[in-house]
């Protein structure tokens, strides 16, 4: 079941914006190590940052989920999050 507010939070939410800069990481590693085994012989470091770039947004997004957005959230004194 959606959120009430799953459009705020699509366009609002960090952890959103953070899983979709770490999806697009997992979709280009290949095309990128594709590239760089025809250019450069030793395409390990490339391969690496790429590992390591998808692991800092997905770490960064599930920290960023716990934190308190209030474009999304609303207030803390139980009032309903408003509409985006």
């Amino acid at each position: 079941m959606l959120v009430p507010n799953w459009r705020a939070v699509l366009k609002h939410a960090w952890s959103i914006r953070l899983m979709a800069l770490a999806l697009l990481c997992i979709v280009l590693e290949p095309v990128i190590n594709f590239v760089a085994s025809t250019w450069v012989s030793g395409n390990l470091y490339l391969q690496l940052a790429m590992s390591a770039a998808t692991g800092v947004f997905a770490v960064a997004a599930i920290v960023a989920r716990i934190f308190v957005q209030h474009k999304i959230s609303g207030e803390l004194n139980g009032k309903p999050p408003a509409e985006g």
